[in-house]
């Protein structure tokens, strides 16, 4: 955990306050799941390596008797070994305490995954919409874990009833990265999961009351995302339309497969889906020349207005190469609005509003926006909410709740612009 020293640099605190996890963690994620004003952390683990007793390679492995006959195979070629035959890794919650160092308390709060899950990916989020912070984890070739928050610091796991564990077919998948969303504006988050290739990707709605449905084909998310192996993903209002677009940065992960003709490749291209503002999405092709039509071997995404033009630009981060911004130059545009929220640490919300909600209202259309820490893959998208507004020129309502469970109301002057709210205290001058 890097501290920042406020003179451009940064000193390593994890040993200081107790965070220093070991192992092989990935996807972590920030929230106050007690209500006390502190952020918590939750990390996902992944797999337990002994460096000094790796896995047999591919080829011995793969001879018979070996552990290969099942696991280091892909289409028939010796590969890696994993993560199926090798032993997972339990996850830590840990909770700030009033002096900011932090205590393990995993196992007390019970979501220390005892089935030792390959976790990729977590975020906090209000799943069940009371005023409590729920948490969701993406893992890798086992079944996903929803927990919900019971108000007593601990949480029940509801994956399998709650409809996220597995796919609609009752199958695990390869769960890698994580977008939250609300891409029907039906007021409630969705969750859309990246998979590996030869599967495709999975798009939860969520229907109310904790239950999720899989409608990944029903929205044409389905067929097309197969061939490609899903990293980083987000839901992003790239056309400013007021209706949440999707993206997926892809990557495979043995470059062997450039060799056969099986329909993929190491290097793949992003996919953009654009919302039909009827629960259906709709793949946007790769203009030539365009950043969609090239090819990278994509892990991390993250998504930010860079500039400042009101257009939601990407970052993706690609292995054994350099990170890739791509530039939203998408014309015709409709209008915006950006929202950076300051929680009052007063009230006991954190600064940077992890865990705040925002509606908005314009017309007969309500965007929902939720500040959250993690999500992706291993990455962090701008803590700011960016809203698209179509044509419409002004906004009819914005309510906003706080980590601390208060509502307000705030009005809005103009759009096109970015504005910061404090709580109880209006915009910032």
């Amino acid at each position: 955990m890097y501290h920042n020293n406020g003179d451009g640099t940064f000193s390593d605190v994890a040993e200081k306050l107790g965070v220093a996890r070991k192992g092989w963690s990935t996807g972590a994620t920030f929230g106050d799941y007690d209500g006390d004003g502190r952020l918590d952390l939750f990390v996902p683990g992944y797999a337990e390596i002994d460096l000094n007793n790796l896995p047999p390679s591919p080829t011995e492995a793969a001879k018979p008797g070996g552990v290969g006959q099942n696991f280091c195979q892909f289409r028939g070629v010796p590969v890696m070994c994993g993560p199926r035959g090798l032993t997972g890794e339990s996850d830590t919650l840990y909770h700030q305490k009033p002096d900011g160092t932090f205590e393990d308390v995993s196992v007390k709060a019970g979501v220390n995954d005892p089935q030792k899950y390959y976790g990729f990916s977590s975020a906090f989020v209000h799943a069940d919409d009371d005023k409590l912070l729920d948490l969701i984890v993406v893992n890798d070739s086992t079944p996903k874990q929803l927990y919900i928050n019971k108000g007593d610091g601990t949480f029940e796991e509801t994956g399998y009833p709650s409809g996220v564990a597995l796919n609609e077919n009752g199958r695990e998948q390869a769960g890698m990265g994580l977008a939250v969303g609300d891409y029907d504006n039906d007021g409630r988050v969705d969750f859309h999961i990246t998979n590996f290739s030869d599967d495709s990707n999975v798009l939860y709605h969520n229907d109310g009351d904790g239950n999720f449905t899989d409608v990944t084909f029903q929205a044409g998310l389905g067929e097309v995302t197969i061939p490609f192996l899903g990293w980083g993903t987000a839901f992003l209002d790239y056309d400013n339309d007021g209706w949440k677009d999707l993206i997926v940065a892809n990557g495979h992960v043995y470059p062997t497969v450039d060799a056969h003709q099986w329909g993929t490749s190491y290097a793949e291209q992003l996919l953009l889906f654009h919302n039909l503002r009827n629960s259906k999405f709709e793949k946007i092709g790769a203009a030539p020349g365009s950043g969609l039509a090239q090819a990278w071997c994509a892990r991390g995404l993250a998504v930010g207005d860079l500039d400042g033009d009101g257009r939601l630009d990407v970052v993706i981060n690609n292995v054994d190469s350099k990170p890739t911004i791509l530039r939203n130059t998408n014309t015709p545009v409709g209008h915006w609005l950006e929202l950076r929220l300051v929680g009052d640490v007063s009230k006991k919300s954190p600064r940077d509003a992890i865990g705040a909600i925002a509606y908005l209202t314009t017309g007969k259309v309500r965007q929902r926006q939720d500040v959250i820490s993690g999500g992706s893959y291993s990455s962090q998208n701008d803590m700011p909410l960016h809203f698209g507004l179509g044509a419409v020129t002004s906004v009819d309502k914005l309510e906003i709740k706080w980590p601390d469970g208060s509502s307000e109301i705030v009005a809005i002057p103009a759009i096109d612009r970015k504005l910061t709210i404090v709580e109880g205290k209006g915009i910032a001058k």
